[in-house]
């Protein structure tokens, strides 16, 4: 493992080193977390010149609103438990141009985050391609850790997914059904033993508005869609947050919150580049985004601030 490198690689063994069941599981009263999205670094020139299949041989302006990000909320008080990004970490498909220079400087604007701040990775369909492989899946798992995971923070249960394996698995669906078992497992563990809140983080929304949406390239199709969202239901699940849609969108239905983030990167909506502030009460998940600038110049909003206090 090159030097440094084991700060992106904490996600191992279907947990994160750090943030464990058996040094997290009890509730210690509020805290706050970091939800961010597609850093996708490559897309934004990429997307101006209208060549997004061509993997973006420019990404400097990615690199430095991702340093924003990272300096914002080093700065913010009470310091985030953790800053999880929902996917599309680089634009560049794996094996194609650009992709490793694309990812060399995603971690150098990375590492300047707080280290008492964890950084989580969830994986895109740009971090694994649109029909991922098993060889794929393995080069991610390399870069930045398992492609699906739990974790534990303050008593609240966390489970990552890998959506690209629900979106598309006909070449690899063996890595699908593995991780079906695996999240049937955690579902049924919170059914035994409920936690404070349970949350889900994927790179792909179920839905963008409502749960009844036709099928998009920015949602799940509506048959995997509809039985994940049963189960997380009959789980207890609080929320689900993604990115991918490159602005913010969502609903809350039956007690089940979609929460859809833009991005750091490329906005393809009216939306400003930024992050999601998240709030964990005793019996609440509230969360609003917040521009780079806003949380730069002013911190979070001071009526989130006061649920922490």
């Amino acid at each position: 493992m090159a030097a440094g490198e084991e700060i992106f690689l904490r996600a191992k063994g279907r947990t994160f080193v750090g943030l464990t069941e058996d040094t997290e599981k009890e509730w210690r009263g509020p805290f706050c977390f970091i939800q961010a999205a597609d850093p996708q670094l490559g897309l934004m020139k990429a997307w101006r010149i209208g060549d997004c299949d061509g993997g973006g041989d420019e990404w400097a302006e990615e690199v430095e609103l991702t340093k924003k990000a990272v300096q914002a909320v080093n700065k913010l008080s009470p310091r985030p438990r953790f800053m999880i990004l929902c996917g599309d970490l680089v634009h560049a498909m794996p094996g194609t141009p650009f992709r490793a220079g694309q990812e060399h400087d995603l971690k150098e604007a990375l590492r300047g985050t707080d280290a008492a701040i964890p950084l989580l990775f969830v994986s895109g369909n740009h971090d694994l391609g649109n029909t991922p492989t098993p060889e794929t899946v393995a080069e991610y798992c390399r870069a930045w850790g398992d492609d699906y995971f739990g974790f534990w923070v303050g008593g609240v249960r966390c489970l990552v997914l890998n959506s690209q394996l629900y979106f598309d698995a006909s070449a690899c669906p063996s890595l699908r059904d593995a991780q079906d078992a695996w999240l049937e497992e955690q579902l049924q563990s919170e059914a035994r033993a409920p936690s404070r809140h349970l949350l889900v983080f994927q790179h792909i929304p179920l839905y963008l508005r409502r749960p009844d949406e036709d099928d998009d390239y920015f949602n799940m199709q509506a048959a995997v869609r509809e039985s994940l969202i049963q189960r997380f239901k009959k789980a207890g699940v609080k929320a689900v947050f993604s990115g991918h849609y490159h602005r913010n969108a969502g609903g809350c239905f039956d007690g089940l919150d979609m929460v859809v983030s833009s991005a750091i990167g490329c906005q393809l909506g009216e939306d400003p580049h930024g992050v999601r502030v998240v709030v964990v009460t005793a019996d609440r998940v509230i969360h609003r985004y917040h521009s780079l600038d806003q949380l730069t110049d002013r911190g979070m909003d001071e009526d989130l601030k006061q649920l922490l206090a």
